[in-house]
């Protein structure tokens, strides 16, 4: 266990700060053109999974009696992040649409790297702000998910994910052998149509209609439609479109890690549309160090599930006794994830596995992999 007081070190807290080595790289590609704007997606899906093979895996884990004081520069790490994000997102806007330098595919490549920025970044950092109980952080994190055009995010993430997880309700979760690419348009469609009907019933629960000036999908679509103007107003129609190309990688990004996330994995049925308890098994987990610094331990996904209210430095590690372990870290498998042979040759067999582990009462899966269960109560 590390001690708190070790925790609450900033020389502990300084390799989640490694993000911000991505706002460099993706002005560069900006201001030099050519290869250059490969820096930052080669960055973020290849140098950290590098890092990860010389640092292996860190399963220690902190001590859960850290305060809320002593975890501050973890706090600054990602509240800092979002005028950074928002200047580096339309000073880049303004820039690349007047770069006399930079031909078609070279404006496309910048505008691709800052989405994996926004995306692999800004939405980790924006999910780690949603689930504070402060109203600052939460809207901190509304800024970034208007930032990308998927401020639904949070009202699916808190009101139907973290609940129904594992369950045909969830639209988030992976269903066995269902390819990316199956999977992608269907939770876009399905994730949007979730959220906002959580919030009418919640609404209606209080007696009043989804219009009423409480809906926050209100403040999702001013916020939205005020980042969507601000491009256009910096970067003309060029502007707007380049806004839309960012939003668009970053949303892929967030949906692809989604896809990893909870691939194949199912609470069991009980009878009558009642579900087991949400476990450290219904999530994948892994520890891989670097990858844990650049997504600030979102691959704890086992225990963030297991306590959602828990800051991410104080997440806990799993063994493979207690939870299901991905054989790497996130942005290799959300590679493998977009080649579905591949995907299945690795996943399969661990999802097929996992099912004997801990479910071999269990004889028919049939159910659980086209989600032909009850709704959950």
């Amino acid at each position: 266990m590390i001690p708190a007081a070790h925790v609450a070190r900033f020389t502990a807290a300084l390799p989640f700060f490694l993000s911000f080595l991505l706002i460099p790289l993706v002005w560069i590609g900006a201001v030099r053109g050519g290869a250059w704007v490969l820096l930052t997606p080669l960055a973020t899906w290849y140098l950290f999974s590098a890092i990860d093979i010389l640092t292996g895996l860190n399963t220690q884990n902190a001590d859960l009696d850290t305060t809320e004081d002593q975890l501050f520069w973890y706090k600054l790490l990602t509240q800092l992040w979002v005028p950074v994000q928002f200047l580096t997102l339309f000073g880049l806007i303004w820039y690349v649409s007047r770069a006399d330098h930079l031909n078609g595919w070279e404006i496309f490549g910048v505008m691709f790297g800052t989405g994996v920025m926004t995306g692999t970044v800004g939405i980790v950092y924006s999910h780690e702000l949603l689930h504070q109980r402060n109203r600052f952080e939460r809207w901190l994190g509304d800024i970034l998910l208007a930032m990308v055009l998927y401020s639904h995010f949070r009202s699916e993430h808190l009101l139907v994910h973290h609940r129904y997880v594992g369950t045909p309700r969830d639209p988030v979760t992976a269903r066995y052998n269902e390819g990316f690419h199956r999977f992608y348009p269907r939770v876009l469609r399905e994730s949007l149509q979730s959220s906002f009907r959580a919030e009418r019933d919640m609404l209606a629960r209080k007696g009043l209609p989804w219009t009423h000036r409480s809906n926050p999908f209100w403040r999702y679509w001013a916020l939205q439609a005020g980042m969507l103007l601000l491009a256009l107003a910096l970067g003309g129609w060029l502007g707007a479109g380049l806004f839309l190309v960012q939003a668009g990688v970053a949303i892929w990004q967030l949906e692809v890690v989604n896809y990893v996330e909870h691939y194949g994995l199912t609470r069991k049925h009980l009878g009558d549309g009642r579900y087991e308890h949400v476990l450290p098994r219904h999530s994948w987990n892994a520890s891989h160090r670097a990858t844990n610094w650049l997504m600030i331990n979102l691959q704890r996904h086992s225990d963030h599930h297991y306590r959602p209210d828990c800051r991410f430095p104080l997440l806990q590690t799993y063994d493979e006794t207690e939870a299901p372990q991905l054989p790497y870290g996130y942005p290799l498998m959300a590679m493998a994830a977009m080649v579905p042979p591949v995907w299945k040759r690795v996943m399969n067999p661990k999802v097929r596995a996992w099912r004997a582990r801990y479910y071999p009462e269990i004889t028919d899966w049939s159910p659980y992999n086209k989600a032909r269960h009850p709704m959950p109560r």
